[in-house]
């Protein structure tokens, strides 16, 4: 993106992100909801939209819409409605979609991300409910399929104010957002697989001004990384027409991962156009009987209170605690780390190393690792005591993953304990000094960075088995002794 538009325009991005939701059926009827297999199985009058069906509310995602409001500090409205959102599409088999127009669950809200070093809140207009619609295949034959699995899954739709203001930042948002209803274990939020979907308005102000311009919106983007590329294309595009003295038409664009660009799909539809009106087959929804309360005392602990809390308690930089934060269960297993008594900032160094290399390489998640945070406790306080060094500790802890002994008995069976008695490892530098006479000259005539080559000896000679510290307050003492 040219840079040197942003000095004089400034973008303005408002989101409309669908979460789907995480329940055993759909929003408005009891078939599963899964969305894979034989297209239309998962289907019945209902979701299908036949005359005289009825539809009833699933009370689970009523639930989950209300976590997300208490998550993001917003209102929860306890008086609610669906509204019919009038269009016509192959995919919609009402002819309207089951939506939330006046009278949303949830205003208001925000959330919270960190943008240059400094925690700052994202606005939110409101989170309502509606159902999803079918998804339309187009074969290689210029024909179009329907699958109506998708129809009426339940969804959650969040809208942000108009606040955001780069492409970066926008990403930022959503993996946070992604990162909450996975904390709340609402919804899998899997980008690709459609499970959170995002349609993007654009606008461009001049540098300094407050007012809005005309927005377009953008759709298609099926990845974090289309989200990024298509905000970047469509900003320069809007950019360069006004740079000109064009003015920008209010349409909606189509995001072409393959070519890189956006494409015009329609002029934009306004509330108007799809005649909003109460769904007379579904009563409003009271939500006075909640137990509200309960509700937020349930709540888990959110990814930006772990992330200050880390920082504060165990002086760990930005960078860690957001890879920390980043999966609830990477989170999970730091925590029950630490609270097994051992340092933060070791446990940190071990869970951002060792064991995400770990599970990397065996392609696994974190709760398939065989090695329990509590063994990891185990194995660094191990290291602390002075039984094993840190190198060892990494090799304990790739056995740990294959085999079934534990820490102690890979130690004795396999002689890894810690060389740390004086005299033996004296001895064992005193023989490597003696087998490299020359280089131990030199050292001592001013080559000083030799010290690693001796350290690599002796290293090498204990088998790694040795306090890398100890040996190196040792050899500098013997080799001045010896001069």
């Amino acid at each position: 993106m040219h840079t040197d538009l942003l000095t004089r325009w400034e973008p303005v991005i408002g989101l409309e992100v669908h979460v789907q939701l995480k329940t055993k059926t759909k929003l408005f009827c009891s078939c599963p909801n899964q969305t894979g297999g034989k297209p239309n199985r998962y289907t019945c009058p209902v979701c299908l939209g036949l005359p005289g069906a009825l539809p009833v509310v699933n009370r689970q995602a009523i639930m989950s819409a209300i976590k997300l409001g208490l998550a993001i500090n917003g209102k929860i409205r306890m008086y609610n409605r669906f509204a019919r959102k009038n269009y016509f599409y192959p995919d919609m088999p009402k002819g309207y979609q089951i939506s939330q127009y006046d009278e949303p669950i949830i205003d208001g809200g925000s959330v919270p991300i960190w943008w240059r070093g400094e925690l700052i809140s994202v606005a939110l207009t409101r989170v309502h409910m509606e159902g999803d619609a079918g998804k339309s295949i187009h074969d290689d034959q210029g024909n179009t399929l329907v699958d109506y699995n998708r129809s009426d899954v339940p969804l959650l739709e969040i809208v942000s104010e108009p606040v955001l203001h780069d492409p970066d930042q926008t990403h930022l948002f959503l993996e946070r957002l992604r990162q909450i209803v996975r904390y709340l274990n609402i919804s899998d939020a899997n980008m690709e697989l459609g499970q959170l979907r995002c349609d993007a308005n654009i606008s461009l102000r001049p540098k300094g001004h407050t007012g809005l311009g005309t927005k377009t919106e953008m759709k298609n983007m099926n990845s974090f990384r289309s989200v990024k590329r298509a905000l970047e294309f469509e900003i320069e595009r809007q950019a360069g027409i006004l740079e000109k003295g064009g003015t920008i038409e209010q349409c909606t664009l189509l995001w072409n991962e393959e070519k890189n660009r956006a494409e015009i799909m329609r002029s934009k539809e306004d509330a108007p156009d799809y005649r909003y009106f109460p769904d007379p087959d579904l009563v409003p929804m009271d939500l006075s009987q909640v137990d509200i309360s309960g509700v937020r005392k349930a709540l888990p602990e959110l990814p930006h209170v772990k992330e200050q809390r880390w920082m504060e308690a165990y002086d760990l930089r930005l960078e860690d605690v957001q890879i920390l934060a980043g999966d609830p269960d990477i989170a999970d297993y730091y925590d029950t780390c630490i609270g097994e008594g051992v340092d933060g900032k070791t446990a940190a160094k071990w869970v951002l190393g060792e064991v995400l290399r770990l599970i990397n390489k065996l392609g696994v998640k974190i709760g398939a690792f065989r090695v329990p945070p509590q063994q990891l406790a185990e194995l660094i306080r191990t290291i602390e005591k002075g039984t094993i060094n840190k190198n060892t500790g990494k090799r304990i802890l790739a056995k740990l993953v294959s085999e079934d002994r534990s820490i102690d008995e890979i130690i004795r069976s396999e002689g890894l304990g810690q060389i740390s008695a004086e005299g033996q490892l004296k001895s064992v530098i005193d023989n490597v000094i003696a087998k490299f006479g020359k280089e131990a000259d030199r050292y001592r005539q001013g080559e000083t960075k030799l010290m690693g080559f001796f350290m690599g000896q002796v290293m090498r000679a204990t088998r790694g088995q040795s306090d890398p510290g100890k040996v190196k307050n040792m050899l500098e003492q013997i080799l001045r002794d010896q001069d």
